[in-house]
């Protein structure tokens, strides 16, 4: 959006505010209100929660006007104050107060749900925000107790984000997103100002974030504050919470995964503070141990919390977080033989300063470090299906024969610096953050590689990857950003920005500008536009969340520029009656420079098909067009748009819940063609609902329809080239490459997937999924149990995250045929669990 554009825009905003807003207190004014006759009253009912648990807030008191209500046992209230704006103010024991301004005049009822935050004891914490505490006007607070009960969660965080409008999984088994087309590695997860690099435990299965310990999440998809970069797609912000002053209370959850347990309480001695710790582990394969000699995938967490407050004004906090995951399995099945094993650390602590600058000011300065140490491996034989010669017997098949050896160490080191200031209608936010980041990446490929592997730098054992690969690169990278927030108007809420990036690794300083304006209707009506360019500077805390693998210390990555996305939406939200909203968002974003692997060069193509030793007959098997290779280039751009349509409904009624409708396009230019993105999806359908039955039981659901992600078809299949380590052919040469044969002497061919030119040329099936869940509170919502049961995927579906191309006898052909079989799908899986508060 151009300058002029961005302009006019605010110009439309506020001359669309009421005349009555921006009229003074004139003579004609005064005539007016003076010969007003009385308003009629209206109703205004609702429920009080807490905004950390969802649990209903009893004996809350309400003020409007002249009127005043108390909540019920179930946090309900209703009240009358006279129509037109209303004010509520709403105060309970053990919480901050809160007001909420009402917009009365158009309707005789209208439904309030009012969140308290807990008063920790120390309600004179710093309470000048010179900035909108939210990442961008257009972001989605998710509630910890959403995570909590949304079926299919699993206490999840990312599986309960992939219920969101435009936020896809990047396969059913994983927690990755993709937001809007993006991949992966262009999503950044902040915990409280802190960049966490691996955010999964279990391989995706579990999230590192408990959520009975966490305030909220918020995910910007939309575009966020110049505060926050180095991403392409989306921000994830998590906040965790100020444990409970005065005596030790907590809670004990177990769930499908793991058991947690959560103690806090305030400081000793009289100290202004509070402390919270929290241990998770799982406990199936404490289990299992007793009765196979296995290591089944397992990990274990712990996570403490302490804040002091020396002054009314300032506080001082540490955190420290330390997790293990670890699996040790040998496989001595019909289909495959072996083992694998897996030993991943990760840690995390920081300590942060908060600071008032005068009457207007705060200042907030957080060192972290965090260290991420993952080791993988596996030597397996495997009857996977893609090697196979045309024999009528499946008897003594040839074997897919692997290993495979990789570790990633990621050491950050940073430093953050936040100020901000209100200077009459603008709030003035300032800093800078600085990493110095060490990572060492080795991976070790043996034997066989992945023939269903379409491009050669997949990180699934692609043809590309190099037998080794020894990568230790020290980099630094810092920013440093400028916004001003203008309450241009009671109406119109402006906000620009800019911000500085530099890496040592491009060696190159990008600036990004960003704008946001914002109009508030007296209607319930909000629109918010925005425009900006972000940022992703190359580095592997990145790439080790891609599908595909680059070796950034290559001569040629010295040459690499920074990954650049132009972004601009426009969002409409409009509350509706019965505590509903609706919201529609348009979205365009323009990518360049995008980082993917280069071509082999004509003499590396030369030297690699030179290496096949195949007969006449058989030359066309051999694969003589340029692979991808993991030298990183600055090859592709691309274009993503889209719209999202979601209605929502607070929780506090019976039924509530949300949907949403998506429509995309993602499409990548590369290799001089285009194709859709890897996660390019058109239509997706998703549906959360909860309904509450009686004050102790409820059912929710979540249900999901979605077209499927494209894939690579194979156009056939290939005779397969082995290394002729025998001599086999009687030529003296052991360093070329035989057609492979079988033990009775026959060819043995995998499934072809083409060239670059057939990359993303089909699409994998429509997925759907429905989960169930049924919830018992035996003393209801104010109680301290509650039991659940849980179906994942209660139809049983079996979806399809990717087609496994498998070979069968094809009886009137000399080749085997293709038979795509559905892999990746998570069947019909019953689960319990239960939470108890103390």
């Amino acid at each position: 959006m151009s300058p002029t554009l961005f302009l006019a825009f605010c110009c439309l905003m506020a001359c669309s505010a009421p005349a009555s807003a921006l009229a003074g207190p004139g003579p004609g004014g005064q005539a007016a209100a003076a010969s007003q006759t009385p308003s009629p009253r209206v109703r205004l009912a609702g429920v009080v929660v807490d905004v950390s648990t969802g649990l209903p807030v009893a004996g809350a008191h309400l003020t409007a006007g002249s009127e005043t209500a108390t909540t019920t046992a179930d946090g309900r209230f209703a009240i009358d104050p006279l129509a037109g704006t209303v004010t509520l103010v709403v105060s309970a024991t053990g919480y901050h107060p809160a007001s909420t301004v009402v917009d009365a005049s158009q309707r005789r009822t209208v439904d309030v749900e009012v969140t308290l935050a807990a008063d920790t004891g120390y309600a004179e914490r710093l309470d000048i925000v010179a900035v909108a505490p939210t990442s961008s006007p257009t972001a989605e607070a998710v509630r910890p107790i959403d995570v909590l009960r949304t079926p299919g969660a699993l206490d999840n965080v990312f599986r309960t984000l992939q219920t969101l409008p435009g936020v896809m999984a990047a396969d059913e088994l994983g927690s990755r997103l993709a937001v809007r087309g993006g991949t992966p590695d262009q999503n950044l997860t902040m915990m409280d100002g802190v960049e966490v690099h691996d955010p999964f435990r279990l391989f995706g299965l579990a999230s590192a974030f408990n959520p009975e310990t966490i305030h909220k999440f918020e995910l910007a998809t939309g575009g966020f504050s110049v505060k926050y970069g180095d991403r392409l797609a989306s921000l994830l912000l998590v906040e965790n919470r100020d444990g409970r002053s005065g005596r030790v209370g907590g809670t004990a959850a177990l769930s499908a995964t793991d058991g947690n347990v959560v103690l806090e309480g305030g400081l000793p001695g009289g100290a202004r503070g509070s402390w919270l710790a929290t241990a998770r582990r799982t406990y199936y394969d404490l289990v299992a141990e007793r009765f196979i000699d296995q290591g089944l995938p397992g990990f274990q967490d712990l996570q403490t919390r302490g804040q002091w407050l020396p002054t009314d004004r300032s506080r001082v906090t540490l955190f420290g977080l330390r997790s293990r995951q670890a699996a040790s399995v040998t496989l001595d099945e019909e289909k495959v033989t072996g083992s694998f094993r897996d030993d991943t650390a990760n840690d995390l602590g920081w300590t942060r300063l908060e600071l008032p600058l005068g009457r207007a000011g705060t200042s907030q300065s957080t060192a972290g470090w965090s260290r991420t140490h993952a080791r993988f491996g596996f030597g397996l034989a495997i009857d996977s299906g893609n090697l196979r010669s045309n024999s009528q017997s499946d008897d003594d098949p040839p074997l897919l024969n692997s290993g495979f050896d990789y570790g990633l160490r990621i050491d950050d080191r940073s430093f953050r610096q936040d100020v901000g200031w209100v200077a009459g209608d603008h709030a003035i936010d300032v800093g800078f953050d600085a990493h110095a980041l060490t990572t060492r990446l080795r991976f070790a490929f043996t034997g066989d590689r992945n023939p269903i592997a379409a491009n050669g730098s997949s990180v699934q054992g692609g043809s590309g990857l190099p037998d080794l690969l020894l990568s230790t690169p020290t980099s630094s990278r810092g920013s440093a950003w400028l916004q001003d927030t203008w309450h241009a108007h009671p109406n119109v809420t402006l906000q620009a920005g800019v911000r500085l990036d530099r890496s040592s690794i491009t060696r190159r300083t990008t600036v990004s500008p960003r704008a946001t304006a914002s109009w508030v209707g007296g209607s319930g009506t909000t629109v918010t536009a925005a425009t900006g360019l972000y940022t992703q500077s190359p580095g592997y805390e990145k790439l080790s969340n891609s599908d595909y693998m680059l070796d950034l210390t290559h001569p040629e990555a010295e040459r690499l520029s920074s990954e650049r996305a132009w972004l601009t939406s426009v969002a409409v939200e409009q509350r509706l009656p019965r505590g509903f909203t609706l919201k529609a968002e348009g979205y365009m974003r323009r990518l360049d420079d995008l980082l993917i692997g280069r071509l082999e060069p004509e003499h590396e193509r030369r030297a690699r098909v030179s290496l096949y030793d195949f007969p006449v007959e058989l030359v066309h098997d051999i694969p003589s067009a340029p692979s991808i290779t993991v030298v990183p280039t600055n090859g592709s751009a691309g274009r993503a748009y889209g719209f999202d349509v979601m209605v929502s409904r607070t929780s506090g009624a019976r039924v509530s819940g949300w949907a949403s409708y998506t429509w995309g396009r993602a499409i990548r230019e590369a290799y001089g063609r285009e194709y859709p993105f890897d996660y390019d999806r058109r239509h997706a359908f998703t549906a959360v609902g909860a309904l509450q039955l009686t004050p102790r039981w409820s059912i929710g659901t979540t249900a999901r329809l979605a077209s499927g992600f494209p894939y690579t078809m194979p156009r056939g299949v290939r005779v397969v080239g082995v290394e002729d380590i025998h001599d086999v052919d009687l030529d003296g040469n052991t360093d070329e490459l035989v057609p492979r044969r079988d033990a009775a002497g026959l060819l043995v061919y995998a499934p072809d997937l083409g060239t670059v030119a057939d990359l993303r040329n089909a699409r994998l099936p429509v997925f759907a999924r429905v989960d169930l869940r049924v919830t018992w509170r035996p003393r209801g919502a104010a109680g301290r149990w509650e039991v659940y049961a849980e179906a994942l995927n209660v139809l049983n579906r079996r979806n399809a995250s990717g087609l496994d191309p498998r070979l069968e006898h094809d009886p009137s052909s000399d080749r085997p045929r293709v038979v795509e079989k559905p892999i990746g799908s998570i069947p019909l899986l019953p689960t319990v669990g239960v939470r108890f508060r103390f």
